[in-house]
């Protein structure tokens, strides 16, 4: 399974692609919306971990745009923010996303949440 992670901080990128790489993830990474908007579009990942608050282009205007091409629809786009209100998570699901975790992240809860999306 390829993964996808956009996220803006280094090392929380650098910790999560490692810890995905030790499972057997090909994991690839983004630091901002729009290199994710682009790095989606060349690597063709089954699932993308998309941190909400980036600069550049925000995760959200980032699943908008990876919503609107026909061939990045089936992408599974899981939100990840430090927001946890319901707010938080409407808006995500209304810009596309398929699901929506929490910061800081439950690594072994994200885990179960990817191999939900991997069958």
């Amino acid at each position: 399974m390829r993964i996808l992670i956009a996220e803006d901080h280094p090392d929380n990128r650098e910790m999560l692609k490692r810890r995905l790489e030790r499972r057997g993830y090909e994991v690839h990474a983004a630091e901002n919306g729009a290199e994710a908007v682009e790095k989606a579009r060349s690597c063709a990942p089954d699932l993308i971990l998309m941190d909400i608050s980036m600069p550049v282009m925000s995760g959200i205007e980032a699943t908008k745009a990876l919503r609107q091409s026909p061939e990045m629809r089936k992408i599974k786009i899981v939100a990840l923010t430090a927001h946890a209100m319901e707010s938080a998570r409407k808006e995500c699901m209304d810009a596309g996303c398929d699901d929506f975790a929490t910061k800081p992240v439950d690594f072994d809860g994200l885990v179960a949440l990817i191999q939900k999306y991997a069958a």
